[in-house]
């Protein structure tokens, strides 16, 4: 019987320890970028939902000072810190049935604060009417600070997204 040389007896079908950690590591590495992605683009979707959010409140806060007899702004919006928020209305009409609340409700919230010619507190009477608000968000992907409301927002960490009256920002 005839042997066979050594190199043939060994190949071994399979792959080496170098091969195993090389596919490991781009695995790895894709894996990675795309919960970044993932991350990143989950942050940009409640951030336009905050801001669409502000837009409908909006509307149906100049629809509120319309058909007010003060011709003023709401003096709430309702609990903007709880997670279950209820209407916007006059007690005759509803302007939002449903005030919407922030995508992180438990940790973020919206907030509202409405202001007499003097810019101070306001009741919405004749005598005291709100004439100017400011409505914001706390936005993920923004580090800019809106200068009106920064007490009132998250922790310390300012709102980032402000709106007003008429379309102001």
């Amino acid at each position: 019987m005839e042997q066979q040389p050594q190199s043939a007896r060994n190949n071994n079908i399979g792959f080496t320890l170098i091969e195993l950690i090389v596919v490991a590591t781009i695995i790895g590495l894709l894996a990675g970028s795309g919960a970044v992605a993932y991350t990143q683009f989950s942050k940009q979707s409640r951030d336009a939902k905050r801001k669409a959010d502000l837009e409908q409140i909006r509307a149906a806060i100049e629809l509120y000072k319309t058909n007010s007899s003060a011709n003023s702004y709401p003096t709430s919006i309702g609990d903007l810190s709880s997670c279950s928020l209820g209407a916007l209305t006059d007690g005759t009409n509803t302007y939002l049935s449903k005030v919407p609340n922030d995508p992180k409700c438990t940790t973020s919230i919206y907030y509202y604060a409405p202001v007499d010619s003097s810019g101070g507190a306001c009741d919405g009477t004749v005598s005291d009417p709100c004439v100017n608000y400011t409505l914001a968000a706390t936005l993920e992907r923004s580090s800019t600070v809106c200068q009106s409301l920064t007490t009132q927002c998250t922790s310390g960490t300012g709102c980032t997204y402000c709106v007003g009256p008429y379309g102001e920002k």
